[in-house]
């Protein structure tokens, strides 16, 4: 994975267990990928909801100190990445607030591309926002007066907000949960013995000894209460239109989980499979960069037959220097994060398996280090389509101009990385690797087809100045 680009969070939730706390903390741990700048957890007793949170990794903000006082058998937990927000303390989530309806924490996995204009609407008659966080508008729709007289006010409010969201909510006395109409972002419901659970990834409800029962479905919400689950549909059947990010299989999703109905390590080994059949390369050794690479240099292995060798090590200690916070921290850990084993590579023609390139400093660094350790020919391949387009759904692009491969050919990214081949899996290639109809996923920052209308274009702080992104980073048609 090249540098700059970060995922924005992770969600667990539970009803029903005493033990609330100390499961919702094992949830996070398994969800750290998904988010490495803050972390939080939200408790009710039934009564009374009490939270902790603070910036940093789980187990940096979770001692046991931490999670004594949070006692009860419901609550829900979030581990996050800025996407709209920057990383400080007033922004971490769960975002707690109390109004006269009483006390809600709200989590939130996406991007809403319609909250600063719900914003200025609210700020214009006089809300004061705490957080410079897109999450919060849900906050002030669900607290307006005028939705709460509605008899379906939950399904007026998530109707009011546009983009991919995947919601925890948390009452006194109960869970909820929602997923967008598109299903960018993912979202499954579990059970443990008598309790319900409810998180971004399978490989959560695995840690926490929970049994996977189903995926929340596009525009639904699930209510989880005393008496059990009940599900509505908040959107109309007509706006319900899969686009679940494919992004999440390519790289940002755990393997051993399950998303959008595949195991996402499968997917990888035939993303790793179909590349090399699109672009097959004359070498001596196949080796994949570390973590997204791995299992698509295996499917690359299979398919041609050349031996795959463990050519970097990765220090587990670094953490996953594409979601840390600041574009400094990010370099700082790259240069530390991945060494060549330089007998392996000598001399040989190798064959690298990554899952993307962004701007291609690191990229480009990797391949020094390949050179620098003697190998005679390098062929990168890449197990997706070159990134040309900004996302604005929750992944963390940079802008167009800062995508390399929006500005140079494939060759003449080649010639800046220095290496003497490269080649990207093709679109139809990738969306073969999954087992949905290929209209089901969103492909946006490969093709520029955007399911949903951008109206605010967000970057990291668009919410914390007086000044929207500039023209040129706004799609003008919505496509699709």
């Amino acid at each position: 994975m090249d540098e700059n680009i970060g995922h924005s969070c992770g969600l667990f939730g539970i009803f029903g267990s005493p033990n609330a706390a100390w499961l919702i903390y094992r949830g996070l741990f398994s969800l750290q990928h998904r988010g490495q700048e803050s972390a939080g957890i939200a408790i009710s007793d039934g009564k009374h909801i009490e939270s902790r949170k603070g910036l940093g990794l789980v187990s940096d903000v979770f001692t046991p100190e931490a999670l004594a006082p949070l006692k009860g058998h419901l609550g829900l937990g979030h581990v996050r990445y800025s996407t709209t927000g920057s990383p400080r303390i007033q922004n971490a989530q769960p975002l707690v607030e109390r109004f006269s309806g009483g006390t809600i924490a709200v989590a939130h996995n996406g991007n809403l591309v319609n909250a600063k204009t719900l914003r200025d609407e609210y700020e214009a008659h006089g809300s004061i926002f705490h957080t410079s966080s897109d999450s919060e508008i849900i906050i002030h729709l669900l607290a307006n007066p005028r939705n709460v007289a509605r008899d379906n006010c939950w399904h007026h409010c998530l109707n009011a907000i546009h983009g991919a969201f995947s919601f925890l909510f948390l009452t006194k006395d109960s869970l909820i949960g929602a997923r967008d109409p598109q299903g960018f972002r993912p979202l499954v419901l579990g059970r443990l013995g008598d309790a319900h659970v409810l998180a971004s990834e399978t490989c959560a409800l695995d840690q926490t000894g929970a049994v996977f029962e189903r995926e929340i479905a596009p525009g639904e919400m699930i209510t989880i209460r005393e008496n059990g689950v009940t599900s509505e549909r908040f959107a109309e059947p007509d706006t319900c239109r899969s686009a679940n990010c494919m992004f999440e299989h390519v790289y940002f999703a755990r393997p051993d989980s399950l998303i959008f109905g595949d195991n996402v390590h499968s997917v990888r080994v035939r993303l790793g499979q179909r590349l090399a059949a699109e672009h097959p390369a004359d070498a001596d050794i196949v080796i994949g960069i570390p973590e997204g690479g791995i299992a698509a240099a295996l499917g690359y292995c299979r398919e041609s037959k050349i031996a795959m060798e463990l050519g970097f090590i990765r220090n587990n200690y670094v953490g996953r220097t594409f979601i840390m916070p600041t574009p400094e921290a990010r370099r700082q850990g790259v240069s530390v994060k991945l060494n060549v084993i330089r007998e392996v590579v000598r001399g040989k023609r190798v064959v690298v398996v990554d899952d993307s390139i962004v701007r291609g400093t690191t990229t480009r660094g990797k391949m020094s280090q390949l050179r620098a350790a003697g190998a005679r020919e390098i062929h990168l391949r890449i197990s997706s389509p070159p990134i040309r387009w900004p996302c604005f759904y929750g992944i963390d692009f940079p802008t167009k101009r800062e995508l390399i491969a929006a500005n140079k050919s494939a060759d003449e990214i080649a010639a800046f990385i220095e290496v003497d081949s490269l080649g990207y899996l093709s679109v139809p290639g990738m969306l073969s690797a999954v087992n949905g109809a290929s209209g089901d996923y969103c492909t946006a920052c490969w093709t520029g087809n955007y399911p949903v209308k951008i109206t605010d274009p967000t970057d990291k702080l668009s919410l914390e100045r007086d000044q929207r992104p500039r023209q040129e980073e706004i799609p003008q048609e919505p496509v699709n």
